[in-house]
């Protein structure tokens, strides 16, 4: 599904694929580069993360620290890394969501102007990965729900609290994620 976000010239595409097979990641990043130009693409390994509101939000705030001149980073897809990871640190963000050669589950986060060069770009990365699109890879699994907790530091008490408020402790559980995004604009 291909979005059209409210207040900015941008449409998101979110994707994820399962059986991925990536020998060299550089190779990768390289060709990768060469078929989409300077289009925003990002990576994840979709092992933690928590839904696609998850990388909504994450290019959300990349987008508003961008047109608030409040950015970490030079480059809107490593923006939305360090917001998807709730981290200042590029390194640490690429060590925790980033894609390894060990990564079999990927979620692509593909952010352009016009629903049709996103829908383009989406097509050109899926041919490069030579995986299975699967979109149940992004959802928040009973797997991920611990991994998440742990790398997000949310605790129990947190998250008991979430669940009163929202309903749900999947749901809570993305909530507090999002918060904890939505942070790190205020750490600057």
């Amino acid at each position: 599904m291909i979005e059209k976000l409210q207040g900015f010239d941008k449409c998101l595409a979110v994707a994820g694929f399962k059986n991925v097979k990536i020998k060299d990641i550089n190779k990768f990043f390289t060709l990768v580069k060469e078929k989409t130009g300077d289009a925003c693409v990002q990576f994840f390994d979709a092992e933690l993360i928590a839904d696609r509101e998850h990388l909504r939000f994450a290019a959300l705030n990349a987008l508003n620290a961008f047109k608030g001149k409040m950015n970490i980073s030079s480059s809107l897809a490593m923006e939305t890394l360090l917001y998807a990871s709730a981290r200042r640190q590029i390194k640490e963000a690429v060590s925790l969501l980033g894609i390894k050669p060990n990564s079999r589950q990927v979620a692509v986060l593909v952010l352009d102007a016009s629903r049709e060069k996103a829908d383009y770009i989406l097509k050109t990365v899926s041919d490069l990965l030579q995986a299975k699109r699967d979109d149940t890879v992004i959802e928040l699994s009973e797997q991920k729900f611990e991994k998440l907790k742990k790398l997000f530091e949310i605790s129990n008490l947190e998250l008991e609290a979430g669940t009163e408020r929202r309903g749900a402790e999947k749901l809570a559980l993305t909530d507090l994620i999002i918060e904890h995004m939505a942070l790190l604009a205020t750490q600057r």
